[in-house]
């Protein structure tokens, strides 16, 4: 409520809450949800807080990566250059690259630069996609933006005409993009990953979501894949992609392809494999699909949250709809330019023989060496603990573990008008700092419960914040009289 106006007063201006847009009303984002708001309040007043409810590496202790820092350093300052005393201590490919942005970014970083972005950075990102999949790839068919979630919302704003259109959507998935629908009106058309099956995407279930959809007069327009998944971490195989593909090109449904975790994949001996090239190693069977694919530095290994810097490519998408996008996206005038550069630095880092290589491939090996660690010990713990299963981290950031509720905890959430999940993790915050996010923000199955927890916070401190969660876990059960076999 405005301060110092009265209730009588506050609904007599133009803008109240009950003459809001109603899909903003609608629209739940529970990444700063009800958690993140408790967990602020605690903070607020003193007491520790973990924040492992979203993926923001940096916050969580990881440092960032020399070689981008100093580049940005250079660029935004370039005065550092021309005072020899000062430049000697940076590398020289370091200097070489804050020149080469320096004249290839028209004003400095502090201009307006293409609608579309940077170009010379759309061709760093161009390069990097042939050298990851073996085909040519253009820098006209790809846009910078302020993070892939600005991408990711102005495609959902292009597709969604109204409610009759609709967006295949995971279960569990992201609230990006359920609340992204939601504000344009759209409607959210859910297929189910399958738990016991590693969290696997099944043809049959997106099948029966389209004609469930279109029974209801919704026709759907796009799939949304998120690949490693989040909340679930888990990795596509290549047959099942292809088995995306054919459905998608036969039910005329474009492919959303969220890859911002495409570094961030574990097992020994897997490697993140793209629908761009999937797409493209099948040849004419997958000619007509139509394919925007997003990527970001907020994750990853470079963890730039702040930076707000990511791509989209486009396949296979028709010129006056190119049009369209560009035209939106200059209502904006330009993403944020240290994001861009930041871009090009993810996608074109040093190479083997310049002067940054070595610090460089130490900080990011050894970032993702312990996010492995991170990831074995965490479903490790949760696979240990009573009346909890956990899928293996393969991928992204995070762990989903299914946890079981007793009915007694269920009994008092109903009483406290709130949803189990929530209040396990409101008890598990108040007891231990811990901050996650329950399932029931990431949509789930009816009956189970689960909660999202990072991998980000510090190795040094992870293995006690494991032993603080597995003892809140059974001071839980006990709380609520579980069963000794729960």
């Amino acid at each position: 409520m405005t301060v110092g106006l009265k209730t009588e007063e506050v609904t007599e201006l133009a803008l109240h809450r009950s003459t809001l847009n109603e899909n903003v009303l609608k629209a739940e984002y529970a990444v700063r949800g009800k958690l993140y708001q408790a967990a602020v309040e605690r903070a607020e007043s003193g007491k520790k807080v973990i924040y492992t409810n979203v993926g923001n590496p940096h916050a969580l202790g990881q440092k960032p990566i020399t070689f981008m820092r100093q580049v940005l350093a250079l660029v935004n300052y370039p005065a550092l250059m021309e005072q020899p005393e000062l430049a000697s201590h940076f590398p020289k490919d370091v200097v070489e690259r804050a020149k080469t942005y320096i004249a290839n970014t028209p004003g400095g970083t502090g201009a307006y630069q293409d609608s579309r972005g940077n170009a010379y950075v759309r061709q760093e990102v161009a390069d990097f996609l042939t050298e990851r999949d073996g085909y040519p790839a253009k820098f006209e068919d790809i846009y910078l933006t302020d993070g892939a979630s600005q991408g990711i919302s102005l495609c959902l704003f292009l597709a969604i005409r109204g409610r009759s259109d609709g967006i295949l959507t995971p279960v569990p998935q992201y609230p990006l993009y359920s609340a992204s629908i939601e504000l344009r009106n759209g409607t959210k058309c859910s297929y189910y990953l399958d738990e016991e099956s590693g969290w696997g995407l099944s043809i049959a279930e997106l099948e029966r979501s389209v004609k469930e959809a279109r029974s209801n007069g919704v026709l759907p327009r796009a799939i949304v894949i998120i690949n490693p998944g989040n909340p679930t971490g888990q990795c596509l195989t290549v047959n099942n992609m292809e088995a995306i593909v054919r459905f998608c090109v036969r039910e005329k449904i474009a492919i959303l392809a969220d890859e911002v975790y495409q570094t961030n994949v574990y097992p020994e001996g897997s490697k993140f494999v793209s629908f761009l090239k999937v797409v493209q190693d099948m040849g004419q069977e997958a000619k007509n699909c139509q394919l925007i694919s997003f990527h970001t530095v907020s994750k990853g290994v470079v963890g730039e949250c702040g930076r707000r810097g990511g791509f989209f490519h486009v396949h296979n998408i028709p010129e006056g709809v190119v049009e369209q996008m560009y035209k939106v996206m200059s209502t904006s005038l330009s993403a944020n330019v240290e994001g861009m550069l930041v871009v090009g630095m993810m996608v074109n880092p040093p190479k083997v023989g310049d002067e940054s290589y070595e610090l460089y491939f130490k900080e990011t090996n050894g970032i993702l060496e312990s996010l492995k660690r991170r990831a074995k010990m965490i479903y490790d713990a949760f696979s240990s603990m009573r009346g909890i299963s956990c899928n293996p981290v393969e991928g992204a950031l995070y762990c989903y573990p299914n946890v079981k509720i007793p009915a007694e905890a269920v009994e008092a959430a109903k009483k406290k008008d709130i949803a189990p999940d929530v209040l396990y993790c409101l008890e598990l915050l108040d007891a231990t700092g811990i901050c996650t996010i329950p399932g029931s923000g990431f949509h789930q199955k009816e009956g189970t419960f689960h909660l999202r927890t990072t991998i980000l916070p510090p190795e040094d401190e992870f293995e006690q914040i494991v032993k603080d969660f597995m003892d809140f876990h059974e001071g839980f059960l006990s709380k609520y009289n579980a069963a000794e076999d729960f």
